[in-house]
């Protein structure tokens, strides 16, 4: 098989980072606000309650990088947790999460990267204790059919920052489909992907979100 380009790894890690933010279930748990804020309050609510509302889904994806360089393959999700971003082929890499761990599998080095989803950087959205106001914030659009929400940790900045955008789409479960992420890293390094030709409520196995580790040491499937 084709190794993998040197530019697509760190693309790899900020479609990982959007994977812990759409793969696992969270909850607004937002406090009271005020008459000014309550509208901005409501539309965050609302994406959230979007992508809760998703039980399963299939969407191919496009990921591009600062320069240009773009990775196709297919996104599936299933309620709760589990994701796995399957690359085209020629791509040896592999994002998967299980719904306890969310995995980088690089085939054409043999290894493989593991961060426990609770010590995830988009936690706001993962565990329904916290307040998602203190890493989610709305940012203007200028289109009233678009929502755009900026997702970071003010506590670990050396995660970056995502916005995730939104259509408003009757179709789509909550009124509101998940079209592209931007992630911006640390370094300024920025990643845009995107979904299309969703596909909700199809059937999924279980045994999708495993994956047969490349390490000589432990050939056998997670």
């Amino acid at each position: 098989m084709m190794t993998v380009p040197k530019f697509s790894k760190r693309p790899a890690l900020a479609i990982a980072a959007g994977a812990l933010a759409i793969g696992i279930p969270g909850a607004a748990m937002l406090a009271p606000a005020s008459p000014a804020t309550a509208q901005s309050a409501g539309t965050l609510d609302s994406a959230v309650t979007a992508l809760r509302t998703i039980a399963t889904m299939r969407a191919d994806f496009t990921q591009t990088d600062r320069q240009g360089q773009t990775l196709r393959g297919t996104m599936t999700l299933k309620r709760p947790g589990k994701i796995r971003f399957e690359y085209a082929k020629g791509t040896d890499l592999l994002v998967v999460s299980n719904g306890k761990s969310l995995y980088l599998v690089d085939y054409a080095v043999d290894q493989v990267q593991r961060w426990p989803i609770k010590n995830s950087p988009l936690g706001a959205l993962l565990d329904p204790s916290r307040d998602i106001k203190k890493f989610g914030k709305l940012i203007p659009t200028g289109n009233s059919k678009v929502v755009s929400i900026e997702v970071r940790d003010p506590k670990r900045p050396e995660f970056g920052v995502m916005n995730m955008i939104f259509v408003k789409d009757a179709s789509a479960p909550g009124g509101l489909q998940l079209t592209h992420w931007v992630a911006l890293d640390s370094q300024n390094h920025r990643t845009t992907v995107r979904l299309r030709n969703h596909n909700y409520g199809v059937a999924v196995a279980d045994s999708a979100f495993k994956f047969k580790d490349p390490r000589k040491t432990t050939r056998r499937p997670r």
